[in-house]
This record gives C-alpha cells, sequence and structure tokens, in this order.
C-alpha cells in the first residue's frame, strides 16, 4: 500500500536524524504491517440443526483473528469495545429471528488497521416481565412509550453489599463479604448507575471507578488511566462519566441485565453480563457476575434510593444539642466564654477582644450569632466571642455536627473546634486539638481540618491537616462534621470525608473533650485584616453530639 510504503520512508529518514544528532545511541524501527487475513468466528449459542438461530437467549459470542494484528476493536450499534484477546459476547433482544452487524478492526504495530464486517441471525424469545421492567427503570404498563429512568448505587452502607465466592456459588458472598462501608474511597461507592426506558444506559463516575488489576486496563480505549495499584485491585483509576446500551436476556432460564461496550457496574472485571441473583425488595436487586478470567463470583447489591446520610457513621445515638431556638443570651448551662485577648493574642497574635456581650454571641431567629467587630474595646480594635462547653459537657468519642453559614471578609478566622479536658493542668499540645473546620481570612473557597499534638517520640509540637474546597461557605449554610473513635478521627463537609487521621494509644486523641466555636480576626490563619472591615458574622444552626 502507498500509505504505508510512505510511513515507513518517513521512520527512515527520522531515524537517520536521530543517528546523525545523538552518535551514542542506536535506535530500531520494526516494520509497520496492515493486518490481514481477519476471520470472524460467531458462536449463537444453542444452534443446531434444529435451531439455526440459537436457542432463543440471544448470546453469540465472537472471535477475531487477524495476521499482525496486536488488538481488536468491535463495533456494534454505535458502541466499541477494545479486546486484545479478540474475543467479546453479544446480546441481542429484539424479539424474534433478526440480522445484527458486527465490525471489527483489527490493529496492527502504528496504528495501522483494516477491518471486517459480519452479519449474523439471531433468535431472541425473551420478553423481560413487567415488574422487572418497573423495578429497573421504571416502566409503567398503563403508559408503556413513557420515557422512564432509575439511578441505581451500590449499597454501601450494609455488610454484603459487595461479595467474592466461586464459579457457580449460589451462595451471596460466600468467601468473603465487605462490611459496610469497607471500600470508602476506592472510587466506588460514588458511582452511579442510570437505566433508561430507551435502552441507554448511564455510568456517572464522579472521575475514578473500581476493578481488577489485569483487566481494568481495558477501559483506557475510553479515556480511562491511572490508579492505585492495592494487591489485585486498581483504587480510583480515573474515567470519565460513559454511556452505553443495556437490555434484559434470560441465558438459562436467568434473568440478566446485559451492559454493552465495557460498560460494568461497581467493580471492573471483564464481564459484562449481570445475573439477577435475587430482587430483594422493589429497591434493591442482588447481581452476581464471573469475571473474565473464569476465577471467582462477584456479587453486588445495588439500590435505587439514596442513602441516609447518617449510615456511614459509627454514633447515631443523640446525646447532647443545641438548637439555639430560645432569643437571647446563649444558654448558660451548656456554654461559657473565654474573655480578654489572652497570651500572645491567644497564642496566635490575634487582634480581637473576646466578650460575653450580646453585642458579639446572641441567639436569634433560631441561630447563634457570633459577630467580630471593628469597634475600640479595652485596648483592642475588634471584638469577637469565644463559645466553649469546657465544664459543662465533655466526652469521648463521638460525631459531632456543626451547620453554620461563614463570616465574610479578609481577616475573619472562623473555627468550630475541640481541646482536652485537661487543658489547664497540661498545656497544649499535650492536650490535644481538634480542629473540626477553620478558614483562613484571605480564601473562602477553602476549608481546613487539622489535628494537633505533642510528638512523645521527638518531643516537639505535630500536626496534621487536609483541605477541601468549599463554596458559598459566607452565604449558605453548610455541615461540617467530625466522627472520632478510638481509631480514627474523620472530617466531613457536607458528608463527604476528606480528613481522615489514624487515631492510637500514643495520641491524646483518647480522653475527654470539649467543644469551642469563635471568631478569630488576624494571626497566624487570619491574615491581614481589610481596611474596610466593620463587622462579620458566623451564624451557627445547630450543634449536636452523638454517641
Amino acid at each position: 500500500m502507498k500509505i504505508q510504503r510512505y510511513i515507513q520512508l518517513g521512520l527512515l529518514l527520522l531515524s537517520l536524524v536521530l543517528l546523525h544528532s545523538c552518535e551514542e545511541n542506536t535506535y530500531e524501527f520494526g516494520d509497520i504491517v496492515t493486518p490481514n487475513n481477519i476471520n470472524i468466528v460467531a458462536e449463537i449459542i444453542g444452534q443446531d440443526a434444529t435451531n439455526p438461530n440459537g436457542d432463543g437467549s440471544g448470546v453469540v459470542n465472537f472471535t477475531a483473528t487477524a495476521d499482525d494484528a496486536l488488538s481488536f476493536k468491535f463495533v456494534y450499534n454505535g458502541s466499541e469495545a477494545t479486546k486484545p484477546d479478540g474475543k467479546i459476547t453479544y446480546n441481542f433482544s429484539e424479539l424474534g429471528v433478526n440480522t445484527y452487524t458486527v465490525s471489527v478492526v483489527a490493529i496492527g504495530t502504528g496504528g495501522v488497521s483494516s477491518s471486517k464486517t459480519i452479519e449474523v441471525d439471531v433468535l431472541a424469545l425473551y420478553s423481560a416481565p413487567d415488574d422487572l421492567k418497573q423495578m429497573l427503570y421504571g416502566f409503567d404498563p398503563a403508559n408503556p412509550d413513557a420515557v422512564t429512568s432509575k439511578t441505581w448505587r451500590i449499597k454501601s452502607e450494609v455488610a454484603g453489599h459487595f461479595g467474592l465466592g466461586p464459579v457457580g456459588g449460589t451462595v451471596f458472598g460466600e468467601w468473603y463479604q465487605a462490611s459496610a462501608n469497607e471500600k470508602d474511597g476506592v472510587g466506588m461507592y460514588d458511582d452511579r448507575f442510570i437505566f433508561n426506558s430507551d435502552g441507554t444506559f448511564q455510568h456517572v463516575t464522579n472521575g475514578t471507578v473500581f476493578g481488577r488489576g489485569g483487566l481494568i486496563d481495558e477501559l483506557s480505549s475510553i479515556g480511562g488511566s491511572g490508579g492505585t495499584a492495592d494487591n489485585a485491585d486498581i483504587l480510583n483509576y480515573s474515567l470519565a462519566d460513559y454511556t452505553g446500551n443495556w437490555n434484559l436476556i434470560a441465558p438459562g432460564g436467568v434473568e440478566t441485565i446485559a451492559l454493552s461496550g465495557l460498560g460494568f457496574i461497581g467493580y471492573y472485571i471483564g464481564n459484562h453480563e449481570y445475573q439477577i441473583f435475587n430482587r430483594q425488595t422493589p429497591n434493591e436487586l442482588a447481581l452476581r457476575i464471573t469475571d473474565a478470567n473464569n476465577e471467582f463470583n462477584w456479587w453486588f447489591l445495588i439500590t435505587s434510593e439514596e442513602p441516609d446520610p447518617s449510615s456511614q457513621f459509627v454514633f447515631n445515638t443523640l446525646v447532647w444539642e443545641d438548637d439555639f431556638t430560645t432569643n437571647g443570651t446563649p444558654d448558660a448551662t451548656k456554654w461559657t466564654y473565654d474573655i480578654g485577648t489572652g497570651t500572645n493574642g491567644w497564642g496566635n497574635n490575634e487582634v480581637q477582644y473576646y466578650t460575653d456581650r450580646t453585642d458579639n454571641a446572641v441567639v436569634e431567629n433560631g441561630n447563634l450569632v457570633i459577630t467580630a467587630k471593628r469597634e475600640n474595646f479595652s485596648g483592642s480594635n475588634f471584638t469577637s466571642a469565644r463559645l466553649k462547653t469546657q465544664g459543662l459537657f465533655n466526652f469521648k468519642y463521638g460525631r459531632v455536627e456543626v451547620r453554620a453559614k461563614l463570616p465574610e471578609g479578609a481577616g475573619t478566622w472562623p473555627a468550630i473546634w475541640m481541646l482536652g479536658s485537661n487543658f489547664p493542668t497540661v498545656g497544649w499540645p499535650f492536650s490535644g486539638e481538634i480542629d473540626i473546620m477553620e478558614q483562613t481570612g484571605a480564601e473562602k473557597n477553602t476549608i481546613l481540618a487539622t489535628c494537633h499534638w505533642q510528638d512523645t517520640a521527638s518531643n516537639t509540637k505535630a500536626d496534621f491537616s487536609q483541605t477541601t474546597a468549599i463554596t458559598n461557605a459566607t452565604s449558605e449554610f453548610h455541615l461540617y462534621t467530625l466522627e472520632w473513635t478510638e481509631t480514627s478521627i474523620s472530617m466531613y463537609l457536607d458528608n463527604t470525608k476528606y480528613y481522615e487521621l489514624t487515631n492510637s494509644s500514643m495520641l491524646p486523641f483518647n480522653q475527654d473533650f470539649f467543644l469551642i466555636l469563635n471568631v478569630a480576626m488576624g494571626g497566624t490563619l487570619g491574615g491581614t485584616i481589610d481596611a474596610g472591615f466593620s463587622e462579620a458574622k458566623m451564624e451557627i444552626d445547630y450543634v449536636k453530639v452523638f454517641q
């Protein structure tokens, strides 16, 4: 072919240039050969002399071979799937005998390719029952042409939502069952799977997915890349949202969801047919699938209901709260105050004077309002308030929720945090400090969470901090959450975790702590105060503690 000869000539000239400019290196380029002699074999399941178009399951296994081919791309109904081994299974569901066209592109060195097309006549007899269609995508028997859809997810909040067992096994997760939220942070739980009445399937990945090493790289053909290896798994493999097709089939009489191309649910294992093992409830399906290596059965529990946000947490029994329902001075049985400028601006070069006046801390309209002001007061140019539960409510381990709207203005430093109750006797940082939320004075689209302590090994102060982006922090209420156990300290923004520290007996986070709410001005995190600043408010809707 002329094109091939021109490519080879260009590569030869390039090699001469490289040899001339890099005398110590030798470069060799292999021949670029277009694949030829493509052969496609279609195995129609159940096909025999009596049933020339198969057994009615609509399942066809395709195998492609070609000389000088490195990989194969299958194209059917607008969907593409790359298969290095040249094997793929399609499920055809249109009732009766129908002719389907499948194209195969054989890809060789340098990306050169050739293609071939095959037509197959396939019999499909299975018609999914109305109740299954209603369950899967909201089918309405009274209005069968209505456009409907349903969104599904892995039911991560319950034990056994993801499992492993022998091929052909009938016990859900016979060898392994994930505990509730066990796979948090691997790219699995934030995925959403949308089944539409027109037969399209949308996988909302939120940027990353989870899968089996050695198999998940098939997704590179649709833009996937990266990830972190963890034994046999690949965590947080980068993949954008994609769209494919789905249909319902019943090979061997087993109701099955078949996804086109590289479509998958939960954990990529190279197969795309999910047997419906059990319809748990109208909103839950138990699925079973055999991986492409024919090693294991994988099990998934999916649901069309969004999770109760509290289901991801360990602590769910409310033990203390303030909803700020009574206007006026904050409840003296729950809150006390720090007063004054402290030592060295409370240790951070802050410039405000903390008061217990209602000018700086008041309950009104269902919120606690902490106001930082520019005013001359007791030798300071700014006032604010710092409320705490010290001596009134101290606790060890639990979940803290604070719904708050943060102050505007450069130089404001709002904080929702905790100190160890032994602070008066051992001092800081020996007492330990847990900062559930802080925001610097200069960056109002970011918040941070931090833990501080004294490292006993080095006898120096230690810190661990992480940040996350936030929008409308000063104009809308957001939920700031701490979950604190004997093994971990985690912080969440609007129920999404962005911080985690491993707790241990070597750290001071295994004793009673008390809560603190304040708005500082200037200092190490507040920074330069806007010259035009007059006042700013942090509004707190509620504070709750669960154990």
